[in-house]
């Protein structure tokens, strides 16, 4: 399957796994409490989100002083950014991975696996993208008089 196509599915099952859950739980404990637990998660997610990334960009500063290259930190950042937005999208499942994406242990096990298996290749490539082939030539000159 392609990524397209994940991608597309993905974008389809979610709102209603969410519409679902989130009736499933309007149910069990009641309308104002369902409310009032998704403002919650997204108040918590955002003080999270301001903690997680300050920490990062912290050790990120860090590892540059050090003259260290801050890998872990570069894959962290986006990772952050996507718990974020999970957390600021209303719905149950959406703030679970949010959650856990702002989980540093599991921040690092991501970045962990995306260092090791290359996924994002020497030259700003991702995934095993091409790269387009650019447009100047490269060479050397000299002026003859």
């Amino acid at each position: 399957m392609k990524n397209i196509q994940i991608l597309f599915l993905c974008v389809l099952i979610i709102p209603f796994a969410e519409i679902y859950l989130l009736l499933l739980v309007g149910g069990i404990v009641g309308v104002l409490p369902t409310i009032f637990l998704v403002i919650f998660t997204a108040m918590l997610g955002t003080y999270l989100l301001k903690q997680q990334g300050l920490a990062t960009f912290r050790r990120f500063q860090e590892s540059l002083a050090q003259g260290a290259i801050p890998a872990y930190e570069m894959i962290e950042g986006p990772i952050i950014l996507v718990g974020g937005a999970l957390l600021l999208t209303p719905g149950f499942l959406t703030d679970i991975l949010g959650f856990a994406c702002l989980v540093p242990q599991f921040r690092r096990k991501i970045a962990q696996y995306v260092i090791e298996n290359h996924l994002i290749q020497p030259g700003g490539t991702v995934f095993g993208a091409k790269r387009p082939e650019p447009d100047a030539l490269e060479g050397e000159f000299r002026r003859e008089e």
